[in-house]
């Protein structure tokens, strides 16, 4: 783009992924998420409070956020969902648990139309790390440092009036277009983990800036389930888009909503404005829904 889009509106939702209550149907243009990752043992407790205390009842939890998704998004709108794989000892020893190929398959299940996604390969400060037995064959295990951004669409294309100028002005260069839309990405580095109290992780912004601008356009809403930090919240209002974020962990969304509450204030030094109230859906207290991202969302 020539020139940055004025900010787009923040606005939260104190609310269930997997009802997205308050969220019209298609209304969305763009739904850019990270789930909790079943079977990392950060998520296991607020599982367990859905009532799911094993692998595909923890994958069913997941699956209704993907139906109510496919709800809320305009024809040919974008889910993309970053996450990864889960190694952990089960009733039949240490194994893989595949995360991605599961949501895969649930996504298309609820309606949505699969597309190429992209495997996330995270630099590390560890790149030699290994499990097992060393030098030793066969029974060591291969590092899992690779993410996946999986990608679905409502329905056929979107389609859009000829010379449409948002369209336009959300265009990119030659060389972003190479670089994205290339299946293995390396050159966005992860990012730590918060700490402390609450239960988030975070993916880093560039990869929510970057996917933003390859599955939507000035003007549009983009919408993140599991709001947590929100990261895919600032990046699609500082491009111009409207953000809209979910959030049921009560503490989470406090913090959520209090630094939503600073991005809006007006700019000065150390400040970063956006435009547009908040609107912030109160709800009677429930058992926590998967609130956000496992050791790499957002």
């Amino acid at each position: 783009m020539d020139e940055p889009a004025p900010r787009g509106s923040i606005r939260l939702v104190h609310g269930d992924a997997r009802r997205l209550d308050g969220i019209a149907d298609r209304s969305v243009e763009l739904v850019l998420t990270s789930p909790p990752y079943p079977m990392i043992p950060q998520w296991d407790e607020q599982f367990r409070a859905l009532g799911a205390t094993d692998y595909p009842g923890m994958l069913r939890q997941l699956a209704e956020a993907w139906r109510a998704c496919h709800r809320v998004l305009v024809p040919g709108g974008i889910l993309a969902v970053v996450i990864g794989d889960a190694l952990r000892r089960g009733e039949d020893g240490f194994r893989l648990w595949p995360n991605h190929a599961a949501t895969l398959l649930d996504a298309e299940r609820v309606g949505f139309v699969p597309l190429p996604y992209v495997l996330w390969k995270k630099p590390t400060n560890r790149p030699n790390a290994f499990l097992g037995s060393g030098f030793l064959p066969p029974n060591a295990y291969v590092t899992l440092d690779c993410e996946y951004v999986l990608l679905f669409r409502r329905g056929p294309l979107r389609r859009f009036p000829r010379h449409d100028p948002k369209r336009a002005a959300s265009r990119f260069r030659r060389e972003e277009r190479d670089r994205w839309f290339s299946q293995v990405w390396e050159d966005v580095r992860g990012a730590r983990q918060a700490g402390g109290a609450g239960r988030t992780g975070a993916f880093p912004g560039a990869l929510a800036e970057r996917l933003v601008r390859m599955f939507s356009v000035v003007g549009d809403t983009v919408l993140d389930p599991f709001a947590g930090t929100g990261t895919t919240l600032w990046a699609a209002s500082a491009l111009g888009r409207h953000a809209v974020g979910l959030e049921l962990d009560p503490q989470v969304y406090a913090t959520l909503a209090g630094e939503a509450d600073r991005r809006r204030a007006p700019s000065s030094p150390g400040r970063t404005g956006a435009a547009g109230p908040r609107t912030a859906r109160r709800r009677p207290p429930r058992p926590p829904s998967p609130g956000r991202a496992s050791p790499a969302g957002a």
